[in-house]
C-alpha cells in the first residue's frame, strides 16, 4: 500500500535515509536530523513531500513502512508548468522485488498527471545498474547531455559572500547557513 507520509513516519524515513546513504557509499553525507525532516515535511511551509510504501503486518501487527519516496515540485520554464523532482526512492532490502518501488513511482506519476505537471525527473548514480535497469524498463529516458552541478561547503559560502558585496568570514556564513537549515 502507498500512502502520504505522516509525522509519525519521520523516524522510519530517517532510518531509511541512513540505509540509502550506506548503500550509496556516502553515510557521512547523510546529516539530516529527524527534527529537520519533520520541519521540512510537516512544518508551517512544507518544502518537500513523502510517500510511504507499507507491508501488512502479521496477525494483529500494524502495517510497517518498507520504503519511501521523497519529492518536491520543480518548474520548467520551457513548458511553463510544474513538475516533480524525486530526491530519494528507497525500499528496504527485505522488501525489494515486492513491487513497492514501482508503486511509489506510479503514485508520483499519477500526481503529475492529475495536477497537469509536465515532467517527473530524478538522478541515479551511474554505477547503480539495478536501478538504471529498473528505470529503463519503466520507460524513463537518460538525459545523457545533461550533467548535474552542485555548490556546497566553502565554494557555496564564497559565492554567497560575493552577493553580499563584501568579504564575509567563513564563520559568519557557516553560522548563517546552519540557521537556515
Amino acid at each position: 500500500m502507498i500512502r502520504s507520509a505522516k509525522p509519525s513516519d519521520v523516524p522510519a524515513i530517517h532510518a531509511m535515509i541512513r540505509e540509502l546513504a550506506d548503500y550509496e557509499r556516502a553515510p557521512q553525507e547523510a546529516k539530516a536530523t529527524e527534527e529537520q525532516l519533520r520541519e521540512a515535511l510537516f512544518g508551517a511551509h512544507p518544502a518537500v513531500f513523502a510517500l510511504i510504501a507499507e507491508e501488512a503486518g502479521g496477525a494483529g501487527e500494524p502495517a510497517a513502512p518498507v520504503g519511501f519516496a521523497l519529492w518536491f515540485r520543480n518548474f520548467s520554464t520551457w513548458t511553463g508548468t510544474h513538475g516533480v523532482y524525486l530526491e530519494d526512492l528507497y525500499v528496504t532490502p527485505r522488501a525489494r522485488g515486492g513491487g513497492h518501488g514501482k508503486a511509489l513511482l506510479a503514485e508520483l506519476a499519477r500526481i503529475c498527471v492529475e495536477r497537469g505537471y509536465a515532467r517527473f525527473e530524478w538522478s541515479v548514480l551511474d554505477w547503480n545498474e539495478p536501478a538504471i535497469g529498473f528505470y529503463a524498463a519503466l520507460g524513463a529516458e537518460a538525459m545523457d547531455e545533461w550533467t548535474v552541478r552542485r555548490l556546497s561547503g566553502e565554494p557555496l559560502r564564497a559565492l554567497a559572500a560575493q552577493a553580499m558585496g563584501t568579504a564575509v568570514t567563513s564563520d559568519f556564513l557557516s553560522e548563517a547557513t546552519s540557521l537556515s537549515n
